[in-house]
């Protein structure tokens, strides 16, 4: 992805090296921009007809991209994080590209809620070091990446950059922007309604109904990362291999996938974020759709 001449998002809180635990403020580059919904958007086709579907709850907050945040569930259990060396890119190179892949977001977030009428509110990404404190609690980078809607801010460690490449087999920068790009999914879940019905309905749901739930949340985030990610070669921001490379992400986490690394053996009533298929299936449609129209995935048969 071509990156290097355009525009740095300020809305980045930089923690690195600090443990990442003390306290929610300090270390920002820039302010946060204000505005919002008020309130859930509705009457956009089937995001609107979502909000009166919803009787059932995911579990907690946006999930983490590996696991639900703030707790990790044990059927995704990784082996113990290695260290990495930072081959392929040098850190400081790498907040550059989360950087901008951050302010992309912002354009294109504010593009699309322009076109129905609304202000779109910008996020925080807080990148940070080994073990970080959100307002959905204490997240180690085992976690991957995670959203947590009560302060509305992303959080990653880089060294998620190198599991990708080695760990999940998912090389290239592009990889990096699809799990950002996810994160930013669950946000505009925040802000359109549909994480507040779910945590509203959280305690009329079994476990298995809340798996099953939690998938199709989280499969609607990798379609809004797919919208973002169309959008963006509308501008003509992504170069050859760009698309393959998320796909490649996609599949690589993957329940099923992950699973079976894991653990050696798969437990379909456990999923929480999607097989590989269904995990690339959404991606790709929200990819050629390039709207919020199309990304209904709690009334979707299955089929793909």
């Amino acid at each position: 992805m071509g990156w290097r001449e355009r525009r740095r998002s300020s809305n980045v809180d930089d923690r690195r090296g600090r443990g990442g635990i003390g306290g929610f403020g300090g270390g920002r580059r820039g302010t946060r921009r204000g505005g919002g919904l008020g309130g859930p958007l509705l009457g956009l086709g089937g995001f609107g007809g979502l909000i009166l579907f919803l009787l059932l709850n995911f579990l907690g907050s946006g999930g983490g991209f590996l696991n639900p945040a703030p707790q990790q569930s044990p059927n995704s259990v990784l082996p113990p994080q290695e260290q990495y060396a930072y081959e392929s890119a040098t850190e400081e190179e790498l907040f550059d590209y989360v950087s901008v892949i951050l302010a992309d977001t912002e354009d294109i977030w504010d593009e699309i809620f322009q076109e129905y009428g609304y202000n779109y509110s910008y996020p925080e990404l807080v990148v940070y070091t080994g073990v970080v404190q959100s307002a959905c609690g204490v997240n180690s980078a085992q976690t991957g990446s995670f959203y947590c809607p009560v302060d509305q801010k992303l959080y990653i460690d880089l060294s998620f950059y190198d599991e990708l490449r080695y760990r999940f087999d998912a090389p290239g920068d592009f990889a990096m922007a699809y799990v950002i790009a996810h994160e930013v999914g669950h946000h505009v879940q925040s802000l359109l309604g549909i994480t507040r019905d779910f945590q509203q309905a959280q305690s009329r749901t079994t476990q298995q109904q809340a798996n099953a739930l939690s998938v199709r949340f989280e499969l609607q985030a990798d379609y809004l990362a797919g919208v973002w990610a169309g959008r963006a070669e509308g501008r003509g921001y992504l170069v050859e291999g760009d698309y393959q490379e998320a796909m490649q992400a996609a599949a690589a986490v993957g329940d099923d996938r992950i699973q079976q690394q894991a653990q050696g053996c798969v437990a379909p009533e456990s999923f929480t974020h999607g097989t590989s298929e269904q995990r690339q299936y959404w991606f790709e449609r929200g990819f050629l759709a390039r709207d919020l129209e199309d990304g209904d995935t709690f009334n979707w048969d299955g089929s793909m």
